[in-house]
């Protein structure tokens, strides 16, 4: 298996750890008769500050992952594997990492700095499939 596809595995992990972090701490803090429910109604209790990052953070990295998972095609199926682009994906690998709990605990601005450092990692295996 090729770095890339390595990284995009790693990633989708990632992605399910942020699921059982928010799911857990949502649980929290609307109960679990909320959870379980079918949700036909607003809960009786709010998420906190922290749920609510944890699930924009989540959401966040369905997009993320959306873009990072075409790159990662691109670059298999041209067979154009390089030390760039396998640097760029553990990079936008360890930037994620890094931006659950740069959103978690709220830091500004390294959250969006993270943030950009990752989509850039990603556009640039994609621009890197072209040149």
């Amino acid at each position: 298996m090729t770095t890339e596809l390595t990284v995009l595995a790693l990633a989708g992990l990632l992605q399910a750890l942020q699921f059982a972090a928010y799911s857990i701490r949502a649980n929290r803090d609307v109960g679990l008769g909320y959870s379980t429910s079918a949700r036909d109604r607003a809960p009786s209790r709010p998420l906190s500050d922290h749920a609510g990052r944890l699930q924009r953070a989540l959401n966040n990295h369905f997009e993320g992952l959306i873009l990072f998972t075409l790159a990662v095609v691109v670059v298999t199926f041209s067979a154009q594997e390089s030390a760039f682009t396998a640097l760029c994906a553990w990079t936008y690998l360890i930037a994620r990492v890094l931006y659950v709990p740069a959103y978690y605990f709220g830091l500004r601005p390294w959250r969006s700095l993270v943030w950009m450092v990752g989509f850039a990692a990603t556009v640039l295996m994609i621009l890197a499939t072209l040149f």
